[in-house]
């Protein structure tokens, strides 16, 4: 009975799918920055999912120049840059964050860290956690920030 979904012809077979799961697989969108590297490491910028956001690890490049400035603050503030834009391009806002999570390769680098997500985020305050790491993929990386967003509703 396929009143109640879909029928899919895959390998010659029909797959009976619900309109939930037809729902979930059309609301899957993969948000690219146009970097190379997204299909070389096979990752997306970021990816919408109904009503949420997953915004990959971001790095502190800066995303006009393509140049990553040695301090961790003015890295910090092109990863908020980056996430913005993906977020943006996804139909979500920074105001949507709802986690973030902060891996620093320096622990006396988190109070320069701190200050441009409270610069930042101010009211918005996701769950968040940062952490101290050995080493990202580029030795003159200092910080990598992934979020996730839930669209708020009215």
């Amino acid at each position: 009975d396929y009143s109640r979904g879909r029928l899919i012809k895959a390998g010659g077979r029909g797959i009976a799918l619900s309109h939930s799961t037809m729902r979930s697989i059309m609301s899957r969108r993969l948000i690219s920055s146009g970097s190379p590297f997204e299909k070389v490491a096979g990752y997306s910028r970021a990816v919408v999912d109904g009503d949420f956001c997953f915004v990959a690890g971001t790095t502190g490049y800066d995303p006009v120049t393509k140049v990553l400035p040695e301090d961790v603050a003015e890295q910090t503030r092109n990863c908020f840059k980056v996430i913005a834009s993906a977020l943006k391009d996804g139909g979500f806002e920074m105001a949507d964050l709802v986690r973030a999570t902060y891996y620093v390769t320096d622990a006396n680098d988190f109070d320069a860290v701190f200050k441009v997500c409270g610069e930042t985020l101010g009211d918005i305050r996701p769950a968040a956690t940062i952490l101290a790491v050995s080493a990202l993929y580029k030795p003159e990386m200092k910080v990598e920030i992934e979020v996730t967003a839930k669209r708020r509703t009215a």
